[in-house]
């Protein structure tokens, strides 16, 4: 069944109707939707990213570094933390930044959970140049929505989030 005008979600709470009238699937409409967009968003990001010589990993480490401001170190800890991933992952990412001449590890720590990691001057280069292309393509992907559409949009996906991450951190102390 083809409804016009309609997006995948809208389609598949459709077919969901007609095989299961009992279930209630309205929250398909936002998460759904979210999960949605989010894939697509994904897909067309790491396109971009591609075209820079990046892949998602080694943005988000640049970036989480360019955004930690002067002089762009952070511990590798930190970067688990920031990123939320296992240290395994993150040792290496940076190996293979460290590798590419995009980050370095400032020695003399003890313990290399200590080591600060920091950006080179070509990571700096690089994850600025980055930056600005993602920023378009995001630019690109919300450029059908009205200001005050986005504006309302934010706000009702923070006020979403909100209340995720506080469920999430209740649910990681029990």
């Amino acid at each position: 069944m083809q409804i016009l005008g309609g997006d995948r979600i809208e389609r598949a709470r459709t077919e969901w109707a007609a095989e299961r009238p009992d279930l209630d699937t309205s929250p398909m409409e936002i998460i759904g939707r979210i999960l949605r967009a989010s894939h697509l968003a994904d897909t067309e990001i790491r396109r971009e990213l591609r075209h820079a010589g990046l892949d998602r990993s080694a943005f988000d480490v640049l970036a989480t570094l360019r955004r930690a401001g002067p002089p762009y170190q952070l511990t590798p800890t930190r970067l688990y933390e920031e990123l939320v991933l296992t240290s395994g992952t993150v040792t290496h990412r940076v190996d293979a930044l460290e590798q590419a001449g995009l980050v370095h590890r400032v020695g003399g720590q003890p313990d290399r959970r200590s080591t600060l990691v920091g950006l080179t001057a070509q990571g700096i280069a690089v994850i600025d140049a980055a930056m600005g292309t993602h920023m378009q393509c995001e630019q690109a992907m919300i450029a059908s929505m009205s200001a005050c559409d986005r504006q309302s949009l934010a706000a009702l996906l923070k006020k979403l989030l909100v209340s995720m991450e506080a469920e999430n951190r209740e649910g990681e102390r029990e």
